[in-house]
């Protein structure tokens, strides 16, 4: 079909028909319309013509010796402006939605994690996809994983990982666990031990629930070591467990990160044992194909290569 051929078939507002009428309209000159548009001047002229008979208005002043706007022309220019204007915006904001450069990311983290890499990779992230709309939310692992299933977020970072084979996870940071003492305690600790030389110590252990949870991952390592605690003392989570040990409650196992929250009160004594570790993991659901979460995930992968290999340097 030619372009006079549609043009005779098309509908008076066909987008075609209003960028061909707006190209005349802002050249106010048919060769140099059809030279911007790639087409010959007479099938223009024919689809101007064919628009002014379908929409039954008069469209360019022809009595001159050039063309001229006639008010009604005037008008639809402004109105085919934003018209046309708003359908390249939405065709530039879908393809950037469709290659995770643009909407919605839902990403859960473990509260341990606001003193480690993380906060910096949200940070680098946004700066590389400021149009992706970021909502963080902190959970803790068990909270994370329903509202995985549920698809009420897309990205979760747990501590260590979530025991589901319908999950893609991958490792974002390995890092050592320290002994969160109450600092009169730290002079007679040292500051590296062996988990075994707090046995007789009060254990501040966190979440109670729901289980199991990185306190059942502690009490593991205290089995591994020889012992069990005299006596345990239960935190819904890491902040009130160091707020804890301030007060004299007991002493906590945590990630080393959380040495960065320098609690007026206590003190980090490194463990020397060499299972004495934790990690975080970013778990996304396998079926979730959201180009969002790819884009994180490859964004988070390459930024937890870059820290490996700092350490590695250092």
């Amino acid at each position: 079909m030619s372009a006079e051929d549609g043009a005779n078939t098309a509908q008076p507002f066909d987008i075609r028909r209003l960028r061909y009428f707006l190209a005349v309209a802002r050249e106010l000159h048919f060769g140099r319309a059809a030279d911007r548009l790639g087409i010959a001047q007479p099938p223009l002229s024919r689809m101007i013509a064919q628009l002014e008979r379908d929409l039954d208005v008069q469209l360019f002043d022809r009595s001159r010796s050039q063309i001229a706007l006639t008010q009604a022309g005037e008008l639809l220019k402004t109105r085919a402006g934003y018209i046309t204007e708003e359908i390249e915006r939405a065709v530039r904001d879908v393809r950037l939605i469709g290659k995770g450069g643009s909407g919605v990311l839902r990403v859960s983290f473990v509260g341990s994690a606001t003193h480690g890499p993380f906060p910096t990779l949200i940070k680098r992230f946004r700066c590389a996809y400021p149009e992706v709309d970021l909502r963080l939310s902190a959970m803790n692992n068990a909270e994370s994983h329903e509202q995985l299933i549920t698809r009420a977020i897309d990205v979760a970072l747990v501590r260590p990982s979530l025991d589901d084979a319908t999950l893609r996870q991958q490792l974002f940071v390995e890092e050592p666990l320290v002994a969160a003492v109450h600092e009169s305690a730290a002079k007679e600790l040292g500051p590296s031990i062996r988990l075994a030389a707090l046995k007789d110590h009060p254990f501040v252990l966190f979440p109670r629930k729901p289980r199991p949870c990185f306190a059942d991952m502690v009490l593991g390592l205290c089995a591994e070591a020889g012992f069990q605690p005299p006596q345990i003392v239960w935190a819904p989570d890491y902040q009130t467990a160091i707020s804890l040990v301030a007060v004299g409650e007991g002493i906590s196992i945590v990630p080393a990160c959380c040495e960065a929250a320098n609690r007026p009160g206590v003190s980090f004594c490194h463990l020397s044992d060499d299972q004495a570790r934790t990690r975080l993991s970013i778990c996304a659901r396998s079926d979730n194909q959201s180009p969002q979460v790819f884009k994180f995930l490859d964004f988070a992968r390459s930024f937890a290569r870059s820290i490996a290999s700092a350490q590695a340097e250092a």
